[in-house]
């Protein structure tokens, strides 16, 4: 049996993800770097720390996710903490600036073959991607799902009008509230368990999902939080690094 904790973080070979999986790195933890090209893993496990090992997951291939799976059980037997990070911004042309994005992507608007891409990846890859871990974290003696989610597909925060974030809703935060809901749905349903389920916002983060916003170690710092809560922390959280966020 593996005697360190095994986590698996999904897209991070770039990224919040890559920066998620260093630290937990750090933390001690055997690190299981999910990228969607293979070689993308393999250029940057090795920054990752000594024993991270890619594994090549499509969150959106059923074939990708079992396999990876399947390899997980057979080298580690168990998994102790699954980050659903993997995540896209749109569905269309990667040439759109930010404003053509939003303005394409706006709901009334949206093609629906860009809806069905960010809900492909947002949400029901992440059903996808827990459903098939769930067996390996049941083996784990405390395990956690943490869902990279953000604030802006929060219902409350888009129904205050104060709040200015809320002219940005779209596609993307039409994923995130599903997500959230997905979130509260698996905590609900696994209370009692030994698998404790959570929604992280990581805030506004300069990728290339994003031209503009802050740290990618700030943005990493609120999941693994999570990842080292104890046995006794709650379930069923939304969270930033400010603290709690209303659903």
């Amino acid at each position: 049996m593996h005697n360190k904790p095994v986590a698996l973080v999904s897209g991070a070979n770039k990224g919040i993800g890559l920066q998620i999986a260093k630290d937990l790195a750090q933390q001690g933890f055997t690190v299981l770097v999910g990228s969607r090209r293979f070689e993308a893993g393999e250029n940057v496990v090795q920054s990752v720390g000594p024993d991270a090992q890619t594994v090549q997951l499509d969150v959106t291939d059923e074939a990708s996710i079992a396999q990876a799976a399947k390899r997980i059980r057979v080298t580690y037997g168990r998994l102790d903490v699954l980050v659903n990070n993997a995540g896209v911004g749109h569905g269309g042309d990667p040439g759109r600036s930010n404003a053509q994005i939003m303005a394409e992507t706006r709901l009334a608007v949206v093609d629906l073959d860009e809806l069905r891409t960010v809900f492909a990846t947002n949400v029901f890859g992440v059903v996808a991607v827990t459903q098939a871990m769930l067996p390996l974290l049941r083996e784990a003696p405390a395990a956690k799902i943490i869902n990279i989610s953000s604030a802006t597909g929060s219902l409350a925060l888009n129904s205050d009008h104060s709040n200015m974030l809320r002219q940005y809703t779209s596609t993307y935060t039409a994923s995130k509230s599903a997500l959230n809901a997905v979130t509260q749905a698996l905590a609900i349903e696994l209370e009692g368990t030994n698998i404790k389920v959570h929604a992280v916002c990581p805030g506004h983060t300069a990728t290339d999902m994003s031209e503009y916003g802050g740290s990618v170690e700030d943005a990493a710092r609120e999941p693994v939080r999570i990842a080292l809560l104890g046995t006794d922390s709650p379930t069923g959280t939304f969270s930033n690094a400010q603290g709690a966020l209303p659903w």
